[in-house]
């Protein structure tokens, strides 16, 4: 499990992220951890190669929530921008955007 102070590390506004947990760091790194483990990821990637912009947006909108939540910042910066996209229902090749996200989340992810 990831610890706080590699979180810190890497660019994590933990003390927003924990203030969101009342300061409960076994809470925060337990929801952080769901998180990035969440099959929402693959998900997306698979509705993005389907061309299912609508499917993709909800889902890409709900990671894009937890994420923020959790004051993973570059993922939810990656997450906004690819949503509003979506959003517009833009026609275009998702898969550059698609893995920055996974890069930015493997990165979160490693310890």
């Amino acid at each position: 499990m990831i610890s706080i102070e590699e979180l810190k590390k890497k660019g994590v506004d933990v003390e927003t992220g924990l203030s969101r947990c009342l300061g409960n760091e076994d809470l925060y790194l337990k929801l952080v951890n769901m998180g990035l483990g969440d099959a929402k990821f693959e998900e997306l990637g698979t509705l993005l190669q389907s061309n299912d912009l609508t499917s993709a947006f909800e889902i890409c909108h709900a990671l894009k929530g937890v994420t923020g939540n959790l004051s993973l910042n570059q993922l939810y910066d990656a997450l906004s921008a690819l949503t509003e996209k979506l959003r517009a229902q833009e026609k275009a090749d998702y898969s550059a955007m698609y893995a920055q996200i996974l890069s930015i989340r493997s990165k979160l992810s490693d310890s």
